[in-house]
């Protein structure tokens, strides 16, 4: 069984870390616990720790944290079942996939976004009052205080990557707060290094619990962070360390794109974090929920019925025009790691008979097929290609054969979805371990942090620096491993190639749907180009200020201060 240093004993712990906006929470404490109790004994300090990891599960693997992390960008839009383009109040999807009518009360802006990373804060803060008083071995004490302030550094970087300014708390809140003060950017990120720069020093380079901070992740978020604040000669030796340090102790790129994500061979050793997830879903408070919101609906097709391999298809998101076609699948292997294309039938009762009407159409093919299958359990049910399929074979797989969907029956020449049922459906998080075809919860562990996004950030900063020769080498690192047999020198970029579009279109290849893409592209300052150009959707609906989410509105309700605590522009 696949376990997680996570303990349910943290929901104690929880308690203690409410905000003013959480009463249910700041109620619930069946433990009794105070804070001198939990925090002051070594046991109860590392029950803590763990506690703070267990925010990120509000956020990834889950329907909320694509929604805001992955969506509203050039290479997703809405499925059938994501509200497509009608504005409703009571989802918060259109407004984060396509920014129609995003307002400041959107429930997922609210919780998890701002909600549970200041409650992860909180947490971190409350465990860092006590870090010298809780009877920890110096040694422990280092390595505990070190995996706390990667830890706040963390949540401070979605705060103000997704707000700008924000509160900047370094103690613990302790009952209740009337008023707030917005820290400028800058000194949201100082402290941010600072957290880092302690993390780096004090982090071990491995750990036996995997889903805990090392020291290698720690080098790689710093990387991150330095190359969002402009500071690219830093971020490129860092990332560059990241990539060559720490070959001993097995950190390095898998050959086989496709294998990152075999569920079997998740902890790799290409992952350098990752969000840990149990096997015992009772454990998860919430597991992962990811490989359903990509899948398309195939259940409903002749000759299918839902099943484990397949997937439970919640149709949410569908990928655009642009990510299917930035593909060359003659040369590239991460096309078919990405996305699934074919469905083999597994339902006898569905498969479609020969008519008298289709045979009398083609008398000499199919002389002799009046009532017979068209197709057996085991073979293609379902074709879903980015190619245009010519009118002869279409006619024949679709109407006399399988069903197909080519690249023209799924989107307009403009990329605008025709069928927001049936498209390519992202497979990296498929999980053919469920117990049956209905469980929809997932115990894949969701990667944080993985050398593949590592290149590309050394890659971008060497580019920012000029230094093309370099970010072309780093390039074709991802490139060459990402290669079809016989087809490496096809896939080498030269350097005069390189330009900050490329590597934004090598990290849509590499990285599509791993909760990376909204970040991207602001710090590149390409979201509104990009958007504009390229999702269909949503380029009539966002605006300059969107590069911004709106203050939770009950948090501004709730402040005595309003004139020091303002909205965002716009909201």
């Amino acid at each position: 069984m696949k376990k997680s240093f996570i303990r349910p004993l943290t929901f104690a712990l929880l308690a203690l870390t409410a905000t003013a906006c959480e009463k249910e929470l700041e109620e619930f404490n069946p433990s009794g616990s105070t804070a001198e109790a939990v925090f002051t004994t070594p046991e109860g300090f590392e029950t803590a720790v763990n506690g703070v990891y267990t925010y990120n599960r509000a956020l990834y693997g889950k329907e909320a944290g694509y929604a805001l992390l992955e969506m509203g960008t050039d290479i997703w839009t809405n499925a059938a079942n994501n509200g497509g383009t009608v504005v409703s109040g009571a989802s918060p999807q259109p407004p984060l996939t396509t920014y129609q009518s995003l307002i400041s009360d959107n429930i997922w802006v609210r919780s998890p976004l701002w909600q549970q990373c200041y409650a992860a804060i909180n947490l971190s803060n409350q465990a860092l009052k006590y870090v010298n008083t809780a009877g920890l071995l110096p040694a422990r004490r280092a390595v505990l205080e070190g995996e706390l302030r990667f830890m706040r550094a963390w949540y401070y970087y979605h705060l103000v990557e997704s707000f700008g300014d924000v509160p900047l708390r370094l103690a613990p809140t302790e009952g209740l707060q009337t008023t707030a003060t917005r820290a400028p950017v800058a000194e949201v990120y100082n402290q941010i290094f600072q957290d880092l720069d302690f993390a780096v020093a004090n982090l071990p380079v491995t750990t036996p619990d995997y889903g805990r901070v090392t020291k290698p992740a720690a080098e790689a978020f710093a990387a991150k962070i330095y190359l969002t604040r402009g500071q690219y000669q830093r971020a490129g030796n860092l990332a560059k360390r990241v990539l060559t340090a720490y070959t001993a102790q097995n950190v390095r790129l898998l050959t086989n794109y496709a294998s990152l994500w075999d569920i079997a061979n998740q902890r790799n050793t290409e992952v350098l974090w990752a969000v840990n997830y149990s096997t015992n879903l009772a454990l998860n408070a919430g597991s992962n929920l990811g490989h359903t919101h990509f899948l398309m609906e195939y259940n409903t097709l002749p000759g299918m019925q839902r099943d484990v391999a397949n997937g439970f298809a919640n149709v949410r998101y569908m990928p655009t025009r642009f990510l299917v076609e930035l593909f060359n699948e003659q040369n590239d292997a991460r096309y078919n790691a990405t996305f699934k294309q074919a469905w083999l039938a597994n339902n006898a009762a569905s498969i479609p008979k020969w008519s008298a009407a289709e045979i009398a159409q083609n008398p000499t093919g199919l002389a002799g097929l009046l009532n017979q299958n068209k197709f057996a359990l085991g073979d293609t049910a379902v074709l879903v290609t980015k190619r245009s399929i010519d009118n002869f074979q279409q006619q024949y797989t679709r109407r006399y054969r399988f069903r197909t969907y080519d690249i023209d029956d799924v989107y307009n020449a403009d990329g605008t979805p025709k069928d927001r049922f049936h498209y390519l459906s992202l497979r990296k998080f498929d999980d053919p371990t469920r117990a049956t075809a209905t469980v929809q919860e997932s115990s894949r562990d969701v990667n944080l942090l993985r050398l593949g996004d590592i290149v590309l950030i050394a890659a971008e900063a060497q580019f920012r620096l000029n230094k093309l020769d370099s970010a072309a080498f780093y390039l074709n690192q991802v490139r060459t491993r990402a290669a079809l047999p016989g087809r490496t020198a096809a896939m080498q970029i030269t350097p005069s190639a390189v330009t900050l579009d490329f590597i934004l279109d090598e990290r849509a290849r590499e990285l599509a749907g791993e909760q990376m893409r909204w970040f991207d592209l602001k710090r590149t300052g390409k979201l509104l180009e990009r958007v504009r150009l390229r999702n269909p959707d949503a380029k009539n609906n966002i605006q300059d200020y969107h590069l911004l989410r709106p203050i939770p509105q009950t948090d501004i309700d709730a402040v005595t201060n309003k004139g020091d605590f303002r909205q965002n522009p716009g909201y």
